[in-house]
């Protein structure tokens, strides 16, 4: 099951999906977007944490990307 998981979220193909999958999916993804902008609205810190972020990756260039956002570089 864990593949296919994968898989689908790798390449996303929603015709294999049924109209009703199709549509609660588009439901789904309408909804999470809405949540999320009322997040970051409630939330405008995390707008200058991201942006502080990539300030610092984009000066220093690290060569791991994924070390860095660790703190590990």
């Amino acid at each position: 099951m864990g593949e296919v998981v994968e898989d689908a979220q790798k390449n996303p193909n929603v015709s294999i999906l049924t109209t009703e999958q199709q549509e609660k999916l588009r439901q789904f993804k309408i909804q999470t977007r809405i949540n999320n902008e009322t997040y970051l609205r409630a939330h405008p810190e995390v707008d200058e944490i991201i942006g502080d972020f990539l300030r610092h990756l984009l000066v220093k260039k690290p060569s791991d990307i994924r070390e860095f956002a660790a703190g590990e570089s």
